[in-house]
C-alpha cells in the first residue's frame, strides 16, 4: 500500500476533518481513483480524470476540506506557499479528495533502515 504524508495537517488527519488534500509533484499524477492510501505522519496522486488546479484557484469549501475551516482561502495559499519550497499561488498542484477507511491493515514492506510501527 502505498504511503502518504501528512506531517504539516497531522492533527487534521487524526481528527477526520481532512478529506482533500493538495500534492506538489507529479509523482501523484499516476495515482488511480479508489487507490488505498496509508497515511503516515512523516515519510518522504491524481485521480483519473482529474485535472491539475492552479493553487489559487481553492474555493472556501475546499479550505474547509482541507482541514483549515478557520482561514480565508488567501490565507490558506498564503501557508501552502509558504510551507512548500518553490510553490507560488499560481503553481499547479494535484487536488486530491479521500475518504478514512477503518479496518485495512497496511501491507506495505517497512523501509530501509526504519522500524515499523
Amino acid at each position: 500500500m502505498r504511503h502518504i504524508a501528512f506531517s504539516l495537517t497531522t492533527p487534521q488527519v487524526l481528527g477526520r476533518s481532512k478529506t482533500v488534500t493538495r500534492r506538489a509533484g507529479y509523482g501523484w499524477m499516476t495515482l488511480r481513483r479508489g487507490q488505498l492510501l496509508q497515511a503516515i505522519e512523516k515519510g518522504q496522486g491524481l485521480k483519473k480524470g482529474e485535472q491539475v488546479k492552479t493553487l489559487a484557484a481553492i474555493t472556501p469549501d475546499d479550505v474547509r476540506a482541507e482541514g483549515f475551516g478557520d482561514l480565508a482561502p488567501h490565507d490558506f495559499v498564503a501557508f501552502f506557499c509558504r510551507t512548500h519550497k518553490g510553490i507560488h499561488p499560481t503553481s499547479e498542484v494535484v487536488r486530491m479528495e479521500f475518504e478514512y477507511v477503518d479496518g485495512v491493515e497496511d501491507t506495505a514492506a517497512p523501509r530501509k533502515g526504519r522500524a515499523r510501527r
